[in-house]
């Protein structure tokens, strides 16, 4: 006699997702849809930390459909103003754009992301306010698979994709 378990969505697993997550007004800011399903690796800050806490224990089949205060999504906006700061003071070899992350090492030695929020000149204004910081979501979640993640998956701290096998430089 074989039993045959389901997994289930918990910290080494990879879920499988189609999901469409909108904002209050309706306006779409990520989804699958028209481009197939997308993995993530559950409890490696992969995900929107509201939704990922919804997802947890779930299974293939499940369906979710949710609203997430903006803390549980992109985060509260900090009210901070952008900082300017010189070009020549960031990482050398990019093309800065508006809405661009990148991540620095504060001064306590801590991994800091930051997000451009406009460029002139030689100056570049950055925040560490998400672009969607304050922003409420609405989601909407279909798990078409789990399955357990591979060890170079947990090490990267990603998915290679839908099967694990997808390599990456």
């Amino acid at each position: 006699m074989q039993i045959k378990t389901t997994l289930s969505l918990q910290s080494g697993h990879v879920g499988i997702l189609n999901y469409t997550i909108r904002s209050a007004d309706g306006e779409t800011l990520d989804s699958t849809v028209g481009q197939g399903p997308r993995p993530y690796l559950h409890g490696a800050n992969n995900m929107l930390p509201g939704l990922e806490k919804e997802l947890e224990g779930k299974t293939a089949g499940d369906q979710l459909t949710g609203v997430l205060a903006a803390e549980d999504a992109f985060g509260a906006h900090d009210g901070s103003e952008p900082q300017r700061v010189k070009r020549s003071e960031l990482p050398k070899g990019r093309d800065w754009q508006k809405g661009m992350p990148f991540a620095v090492n504060a001064s306590d030695g801590n991994r800091v992301q930051l997000w451009v929020t406009d460029v002139r000149g030689a100056w570049v204004w950055v925040t560490p306010n998400h672009p969607l910081a304050g922003t409420e979501v609405h989601y909407e979640v279909e798990v078409i698979r789990v399955r357990t993640a591979r060890q170079v998956e947990i090490d990267h701290g990603h998915p290679h994709g839908l099967d694990g096998t997808q390599s990456h430089h």
